[in-house]
């Protein structure tokens, strides 16, 4: 989606228009540090755990907060290796991804250049980096179609990714996708795994780190000016449930190890998606870097 906000209205248009290796999943470790009843939104929990003291109650009042009036619209998850925090809000629920599957079809094309024992090609590089970087759709339609659903749905299997369904034929913005499973493709993109290798991990992170700077809102508000953003969004409007809004990003270097995904719908316009999402993120980002202390 090259879109801005100011050029919304035209991506309603644009998003309209098994495998014998998957002994792998990436998922949240099991932690055995404090740990929190949950907090209830509109009668769904937010559930956090955290080995540090104190955490996991902050997250989960400050994210209640963040989410009031809109979390039975809203869901999200996220990591933090370095404290082994995570936390859930209706994490299963499944959404129309938007352009944030973009980062899950560049995660299957680069899987299939590792199985191919090959490198990308110059038409390739180009069609990613334009996917990412500036959410091009016609560049997305291009590597939807050569890799097929198959391409996309061995890489899901691989990755574990096992609540994602992808779109019907030409409609990869209607994927349907779990905040989860986004958690799940970030903690990929961000460890030594068999499914995706060094390589492959750090050309896509340096993709989402060189996302064009009206594209930057979303999981990045309030991140530590010491952190390294990876971000990508996505914005649909459709004529049930409103706008989708969505943001996933990770956030590594100085110290940082982390990553969250915010999904919504139902808002009246994208800036009320936007003001939600955001809300949490910086609810989350402060929360996450604050003295320990604190």
């Amino acid at each position: 989606m090259p879109l801005t906000r100011r050029a919304k209205q035209g991506l309603a248009a644009a998003l309209a228009a098994g495998s014998v290796l998957t002994a792998f999943a990436v998922t949240a470790p099991a932690e055995a540090g404090t740990s929190s009843a949950g907090t209830n939104v509109e009668g769904s929990p937010v559930t956090c755990t955290s080995h540090r003291p104190g955490l996991a109650d902050r997250l989960e009042r400050d994210i209640a907060t963040a989410l009031h009036g809109h979390g039975k619209a809203s869901a999200l998850a996220l990591y933090d290796r370095n404290t082994a925090t995570s936390c859930t809000f209706r994490a299963s629920t499944a959404f129309d991804s938007a352009s944030v599957v973009k980062v899950t079809i560049l995660g299957a094309l680069l899987r299939q250049v590792e199985e191919q024992h090959r490198h990308l090609t110059s038409r390739e590089v180009d069609l990613t980096t334009a996917m990412i970087t500036k959410s091009d759709n016609a560049a997305t339609n291009a590597l939807w179609h050569q890799l097929g659903h198959a391409g996309i749905q061995h890489f899901l299997d691989l990755a574990g990714m096992r609540d994602t369904v992808p779109g019907p034929k030409r409609t990869w913005g209607r994927t349907q996708i779990t905040a989860g499973d986004q958690v799940t493709l970030l903690r990929l993109l961000t460890s030594d795994n068999p499914v995706l290798g060094e390589r492959s991990r750090a050309y896509a992170l340096r993709l989402m780190n060189r996302v064009v700077p009206d594209q930057r809102w979303g999981t990045p508000a309030g991140a530590p000016g010491t952190a390294t953003v990876h971000v990508k969004n996505g914005w649909l409007p459709l004529s049930t449930n409103g706008w989708r809004v969505h943001s996933v990003g990770v956030f590594t270097g100085g110290g940082h190890d982390y990553g969250m995904a915010v999904l919504s719908h139902g808002n009246r316009t994208m800036e009320n998606g936007v003001t939600t999402v955001e809300g949490v993120a910086r609810a989350i980002n402060r929360d996450l870097n604050l003295p320990k202390a604190a």
